[in-house]
């Protein structure tokens, strides 16, 4: 039985005083040992986090305690998912730049196994709202991908998808965990889409609680796993080696810090080219050493949860 549990959520609600709520939200996840990502915003919540059973349990119901409704995808784990405890405040829980409130209109939400039902059905069209890098590891069958780096850049990507606009059909679409299409979907609506859905919970909620049907590859998630399986019933490979095209789901970074860039690389390729996606990074000034995994995390030095604590509430104070 695996003793951890990694938590994904979010909760679009009004909050009168983030910075209020930071405090108390970071002290919480000090008492009870969580680390993770945390983003707190007049608009809502958003969080991915790691720590006990024991200790995430109390966390949900903490939360649940204060914002209703709310709801989490729980995953089994070894160990802690994450290295640090972050808990900021931004203007936005998803940074998208579109203007518009979830609160006030979005898709309709689609349960995973309504989701399951109608993700085939020839009027339907799944489009994936999330960026070029996630969608090229893993995505569902036959859905609609952009290449772009984030959601900002939705509204240069309209054009790929203009044929939707009137046409009658069921637009779905998805994401990781359902945050971002809260917004985009919304901003389809606001744009003149029609008969706009969305996958209430995303790609994690669908494969934890329907198997993941028809997601061909792997789902990227933003903790220390980097890629996780989501297909329990027709599981498949889309990408491929950088290098040699094999068929690989193991994502790096370019040992070359100047280029950095993120790509599917089997490990026999990652260590031939010492973690690099070139040549020419091969020969940076700025390549990193291999590190036997390509994900270079930014390892803790002499940083605790603590400190971290009093960095924030020094930055915030002095800002006020």
């Amino acid at each position: 039985m695996k003793p951890f549990r990694i938590l994904l959520y979010y909760h679009y609600q009004a909050l009168t005083d983030p910075l209020a709520h930071r405090d108390e939200h970071h002290r919480f996840a000090l008492e009870h040992g969580l680390l993770g990502r945390i983003i707190v915003s007049q608009e809502g919540i958003n969080g991915t986090v790691s720590g006990t059973e024991a200790d995430c349990r109390l966390y949900m119901a903490w939360l649940s305690s204060r914002f209703a409704g709310i709801a989490f995808k729980v995953e089994a784990h070894e160990g802690h998912a994450f290295y640090k405890l972050f808990v900021r405040v931004k203007d936005e829980i998803v940074h998208s730049e579109l203007g518009v409130d979830p609160l006030q209109r979005t898709g309709i939400h689609l349960e995973p196994a309504d989701f399951a039902r109608l993700k085939n059905d020839p009027d339907v069209v799944l489009v994936d709202m999330r960026s070029a890098y996630e969608h090229r590891v893993g995505k569902f069958r036959g859905a609609i991908t952009f290449e772009m780096d984030n959601l900002r850049e939705l509204p240069r990507h309209l054009g790929e998808i203009e044929h939707l606009r009137h046409s009658g059909k069921k637009i779905i679409t998805y994401c990781t965990g359902g945050i971002k299409c809260e917004k985009a979907s919304a901003y389809l609506l606001e744009q003149g889409f029609e008969n706009v859905y969305q996958l209430h919970g995303g790609i994690i909620r669908y494969g934890l609680e329907q198997g993941g049907e028809d997601f061909e590859g792997e789902c990227y998630v933003f903790d220390n796993r980097v890629t996780t399986p989501i297909n329990r019933v027709n599981p498949s490979l889309i990408s491929q080696c950088h290098h040699c095209q094999t068929p690989t789901a193991r994502m790096v970074n370019c040992a070359n810090a100047d280029c950095n860039a993120h790509l599917p690389m089997c490990e026999a390729c990652s260590q031939a080219h010492a973690g690099c996606c070139s040549a020419g990074c091969g020969q940076s000034p700025a390549r990193r050493p291999y590190d036997g995994t390509g994900a270079y995390p930014k390892i803790p030095n002499h940083y605790t949860p603590e400190q971290g604590f009093r960095s924030a509430r020094g930055h915030f104070t002095a800002s006020l």
